[in-house]
Order: structure tokens, then C-alpha cells, then sequence
């Protein structure tokens, strides 16, 4: 005690340490790009490519190529003016190095190079080369080439000239730095969907996206080309694909007259959800801010407005709230602000209160002479805002009937429910397992101290089809919401989801490995997606991975997940006789004993949990109305294009 009472006091200025250069980012990474998993990783390609972006929206870019290298580096090529490498008047180096290796420099902070950009921090392109172990730029600018090379943010040698060319743009190729980063996987379609909205939101820029680890049969790399003549009223026909809409055609807003351009596209269909996606300088703001405000506050505004005066809610009895006027609602919201005042470097939601006003005022103008110019569209949309009204008042009913019953009869847990001994949320988990049988034989292979298991019964509701009030009505969706302690209202929301009496903080949807079990697992993603979707976003949802094999031989016995695990066992234990080891496989949850389901899916030691995670809410909010929705022939595109990848048992 008195040796660390002793070093205590010997706190001085040697104990003051000063990171230098990139070294802050190499030890806080997350500070900078959000996490080092799978967001983070593909965060340094979103860097890369948004300053290629800036350059396209300056009016100096028109073609971006991003290119996933056989070894997951990526290379990011484009036709802009080329980072400057002339030296630097203050630090005496090329500004190219400068700009790779000094947070907190670019053009982006003087307001002649880039009117706006989304790099506003400045540390984008110099945190992704502190987290590649290797980094190289090229610069085609003035007739010649010059390359620079860093390994982790540090310069391998200066700036140099190895050539002359005509070309004219940067070429940055990097490889991220294993040592710091979880994962070094890329996966193409979480890159492909942000490539795709940045064509949308960047009309005529053309984005190219290959990828050298598949290659088709000719030896040439898979390779799409994302490019979109008209911009966000395309985007917005895109998200709502697989939707029956109520107006054909998009309403499209765009307003730059002011010092915040603004640029809305709308269009509303049948559904009972809203979709909106909303973009500060192009990046997607997930958490909204002051720009989805000021939309909100206009759209509600100028339809009440509207429809009062037109007599269209005479007829309704009870108050219309703003969600009404949202449901069923698909829309893009993309601003351009000088001087954005995100939420970290991160970006996810908009403080710029300037913004309140601007969109509110673009749309209120716009939509308001829509109304007056297409009477028949304006006569659609009130009637779907009735409609909705009606059914959040069925629903509200619904939902009270149901909280009220739980607060009547004591705790209010679903008779199926075998809860856990914990009260502390933090370590029980809720594992919602499918069908009676399974559910029997998990409650009798869990641990009761912290592991709680609820039988579902059959295939439950698709929300995506149902109104609200009728999935209040349905058994086990009333289960489920009993069973979490969660319950719809918060003081600022009536329809908000409130987690405050959560009662379990990881839930593990546990279904058979076949068809039905696929399904049933979608159904119940669906009504997380739609009606739970914080559960999602805070990390509280996951998905069992039972095994599919059995490989015994003897005493010796291994589970497999996939047929290359089992082919690989097969051989290790069989040797040469293969037909001496018995193959067992698991058709569904009920045919393992409770021993085998403890080993293999609900033993926190030994089984695989899939946290499930939202990595484009446009892009899921498509998905899930293509799969579960009305509309057939999307569906059945989606199904032929995919139908290579699926694994089925024949």
C-alpha cells in the first residue's frame, strides 16, 4: 500500500504523455471511425471515397472506381484535380504528405476549395493511413505523377515524381492494419449499397465498383456501375419498389435559394410504415437532427393545413397526430450545409438549428402548390392520413387493452414463459424458440439462473401485411412484447418504444435449419424491424446457430456447422474408411436432447450467437417490403438473381 501511495505522489511532468502525429488515432481508433469491427472497416473506405466525392460536388470529378484487391485492400481512383504536392509554405513538406499525416488538414476548412464537404473534421484520409499497415497514394496533377508510400501513418520516404502523365485525379490504395481492426473481411454488398446511395445523391457521377476476389467465367473481376440521371427522385422510386403505391409519380422538391440547398423527393404507397432516409452533405444522418425536423414540421403543417381547408377531416372524430401524415410515407432528404455541426466524427445527427427553418420552408412552399396543382393526389393522400388515424386509434385501444391486462394480472408474463432465476437484465437472455417441442426440451437444457425461453407457436403474424391494431390482437406477438417488459409511450413519444423496464438485454431467436425455420426467423426480424427496431439498434437482438451434423465415430464425437466442417471430420476421424463414421443430421431443434442443446446453441463457452445489426435502414426498409410485402414480381426477381447462394436441403 505505501509503495503505490509512494508512486502516487511522484505523479509528474514525466508521467504526461503526448501522442504525436497519427499515434492518438492507432490508440483510440474508435474515437475517430466509430468501432474496429466490420462498421469500422468499411468506415475507412467511406473516408476515401468522400473525398473523391467532395471533388465531385465541387464540379471537378465525374468517375470514381473502387476496387476490392484479391488481398480485401482497396484501391479508390478518381478524375479530380489531384491532392496537391507542391511544399507546404509553413511545414516545409510536400503538401500531400501533409495532408496524409496531419489530422485536421485539407481543403475542406478553407471555404473557396470546397463550398461543402462531409470530411469536416479533417481526419478522414490521415486516420485511414494511421490504420493501414500499408498505404500508397498516387497523384496525377500538372503533367506529372507522384507517389508517396506509409506504413502505419508514417511516411516510408518523401513525396516523389516517377513519371509524366496526361491523366489527371488520385489514386489511394491502402490495406487496413489487422494488428488494430477484428476483422479484415469486406463484404461487397455493404459497399455496393453505399456506392449506390452516392450515385443517387450525386446525380451523373459514375461509380464504378469491382471486386478482384470473384471473377466470372472470363477471369474479369464482378464489377457494377452505380450512376443515376435523376438523382433522388430515382432513389426514392428505389426504396419504394415492392410497394403498391397510392401516387405515381414522386414529388420532388428542390430548393437552393437560400445558404442551405435543400433537395426532398417523396412518394407515399400502402404500407403502414414510414421510410425516411435523410443525407447532410452525404452522409446518411441514421439519428435525423434539425434538416428532419424542420421536414416533419413542414410536411404536417401543409397537408393539415390542406385538408382542413378543403373539408377533407370533417368527418373524423378524434385528433390527427403527425405520425398520421407520415405513414406510408417514402422519402429522401438531402441538404447541403457549409459548416455542419455533427454529433461526433461519426456524423449521425444534424445541430445546425438554421436548418429547422430552411427545410420547413422549401417544403411548405413546394408541397402546398403540389396540393393545388394535382387535387386528385392531394384527395389520395389525406385519404391514406384518415386511414391511419383510424387504425393508430384502433391500435392505441389494442395496445392498452393489452399493457392494462399485464398490469391486472400481476406480473403479467406469458403462461408459456419459463423465466430465469436473475432480475439483473444485463446478464438474462430471452431466447424465443420455435415450436413446443424444441421449447420443451430447451427449458430442460438452460441454465434457470439467467436463461429464460419462450415457445412460439407456429409461424407468428407478418406485420408487413397487418395493420397495427391486429398485431395487438395476435397471441404470440402479445407474448413477446409481456415477456420483454417493454411497452409503447415515452414522455416525448406516444408511439415510441419504451425500454426503460426491459427485462432481458440479449434475445436469441432460435429456429430449425430448414426452410421453415428460415422463415419463421424473417417473421420475426420483420416485427423486430417494424415495431422494435431500438432492440436492434442497441445490440439486443441475435440469432442461434444450431449445428448441422453430428459426426460420430466411437466415443468421439464432433457437431458441424457446414459441409466442409463435416467432410474435413469425417476424414479425421474415419480416415480411410469413411463409412465407419455415422453422420447424423439435424433436421430441426426437437431432434437434439436437452445435453446436446446446452453443448452446441446455449452455451455462452461453446455455441455461435449472429448479433443481428442495421447496416443500411434504406436498404433493409427495401428489403423487408420486397420479402414480406403485397407485391409478387420484385420478390420473384429477387429470388431468381439470389437463388445461386441458397443452401437447400433436397
Amino acid at each position: 500500500m505505501s509503495e503505490i501511495s509512494a508512486e502516487r505522489k511522484n505523479y509528474g511532468a514525466d508521467n504526461i504523455q503526448v501522442l504525436e502525429g497519427l499515434e492518438a488515432v492507432r490508440k483510440r481508433p474508435a474515437m475517430y471511425i466509430g468501432d474496429i469491427g466490420f462498421k469500422g472497416l468499411h468506415h475507412l473506405v467511406y473516408e476515401v471515397v468522400d473525398n473523391s466525392i467532395d471533388e465531385a460536388m465541387g464540379g471537378y470529378c465525374k468517375n470514381i472506381t473502387v476496387t476490392i484487391l484479391e488481398n480485401n485492400s482497396i484501391r479508390v481512383k478518381d478524375d479530380g484535380r489531384g491532392i496537391p504536392t507542391d511544399i507546404h509554405p509553413k511545414l516545409g513538406v510536400s503538401a500531400l504528405e501533409v495532408v496524409m499525416t496531419v489530422l485536421h488538414a485539407g481543403g475542406k476548412f478553407d471555404k473557396d476549395t470546397y463550398k461543402v464537404s462531409g470530411g469536416l473534421h479533417g481526419v478522414g484520409v490521415s486516420c485511414v493511413n494511421a490504420l493501414s499497415s500499408h498505404m500508397r497514394t498516387e497523384v496525377h496533377r500538372d503533367g506529372r505523377i507522384v507517389e508517396q508510400e506509409f506504413s502505419c501513418g508514417k511516411p516510408l520516404y518523401p513525396a516523389r515524381e516517377i513519371g509524366k502523365s496526361e491523366y489527371r485525379g488520385t489514386i489511394q490504395t491502402f490495406s487496413p492494419d489487422l494488428s488494430i481492426f477484428i476483422t479484415g473481411e469486406y463484404n461487397y454488398t455493404t459497399l455496393a449499397n453505399r456506392m449506390r446511395e452516392l450515385a443517387y445523391l450525386n446525380k451523373r457521377i459514375r461509380i464504378v465498383l469491382e471486386d478482384d476476389r470473384n471473377k466470372d467465367e472470363n477471369g474479369q473481376p464482378y464489377t457494377e456501375v452505380f450512376y443515376s440521371e435523376g438523382g433522388l427522385k430515382e432513389f426514392v422510386e428505389y426504396l419504394d419498389d415492392g410497394k403498391e403505391r397510392i401516387i405515381e409519380e414522386a414529388i420532388y422538391i428542390e430548393n437552393d435559394k437560400g445558404s442551405i440547398p435543400v433537395e426532398v423527393a417523396m412518394l407515399y404507397n400502402n404500407a403502414y410504415s414510414e421510410c425516411i432516409q435523410s443525407y447532410v452533405n452525404n452522409i446518411n444522418t441514421h439519428e435525423g437532427g434539425t434538416h428532419l425536423s424542420g421536414f416533419r414540421r413542414g410536411l404536417t403543417r401543409t397537408l393539415k393545413n390542406y385538408a382542413d381547408k378543403t373539408g377533407l377531416l370533417s368527418k373524423v372524430k378524434f385528433e390527427i397526430s403527425g405520425d398520421d401524415f407520415r405513414e406510408g410515407l417514402t422519402a429522401v432528404i438531402s441538404v447541403k450545409v457549409q459548416e455542419p455541426q455533427f454529433e461526433g466524427q461519426t456524423k449521425t445527427k444534424l445541430g445546425n438549428n438554421e436548418a429547422i427553418g430552411a427545410v420547413d420552408q422549401a417544403v411548405s412552399e413546394a408541397l402546398q402548390n403540389y396540393l393545388e396543382e394535382h387535387p386528385k393526389q392531394a384527395r389520395a393522400i389525406i385519404d391514406k392520413v384518415i386511414l391511419a388515424a383510424t387504425a393508430r386509434h384502433a391500435a392505441r385501444k389494442a395496445r392498452e387493452l393489452v399493457q392494462r391486462k399485464s398490469v391486472m394480472s400481476g406480473s403479467g408474463l406469458p403462461g408459456k414463459l419459463a423465466d430465469c432465476a436473475s432480475g439483473d437484465p444485463h446478464a438474462c437472455e430471452l431466447f424465443l424458440v420455435e415450436g413446443d417441442s424444441a421449447g420443451g426440451t430447451a427449458k430442460q437444457g438452460r441454465n434457470r439462473d439467467y436463461q429464460a425461453i419462450l415457445p412460439l407457436r407456429g409461424k407468428i403474424l407478418n406485420v408487413e401485411k397487418a395493420l397495427e391494431y391486429k398485431i395487438y390482437d395476435n397471441e404470440e406477438i402479445k407474448n413477446i412484447f409481456t415477456a420483454l417488459g417493454v411497452f409503447r409511450g415515452t414522455k416525448d413519444d406516444e408511439r415510441a418504444l419504451n425500454l426503460e423496464k426491459l427485462r432481458y438485454h440479449k434475445i436469441v431467436i432460435m429456429c430449425d435449419a430448414d426452410v421453415d425455420g428460415s422463415h419463421i426467423t424473417t417473421l420475426i426480424l420483420t416485427f423486430f424491424f417494424r415495431h422494435m427496431r431500438e432492440l436492434i439498434e442497441k445490440g439486443h437482438v441475435y440469432i442461434a446457430s444450431p449445428p448441422l451434423y453430428l459426426v460420430k465415430k466411437g466415443k468421439d464425437q464432433v457437431y458441424c456447422w457446414n459441409e466442409q466442417e463435416r467432410d474435413e471430420q469425417i476424414k479425421l476421424l474415419g480416415g480411410e474408411k469413411a463409412d465407419s463414421v455415422n453422420v447424423q443430421r439435424y433436421k430441426g431443434l426437437g431432434e437434439m436432447n436437452a445435453i446436446q442443446l446446452w453443448e452446441t446453441t446455449l452455451n455462452p463457452e461453446t455455441r455461435t450467437l449472429r448479433q443481428v445489426n442495421i447496416d443500411s435502414a434504406a436498404e433493409a426498409d427495401r428489403v423487408f417490403s420486397m420479402l414480406m410485402g403485397d407485391e409478387v414480381p420484385p420478390r420473384r426477381d429477387f429470388i431468381e438473381k439470389n437463388a445461386k447462394y441458397a443452401k437447400i436441403d433436397a
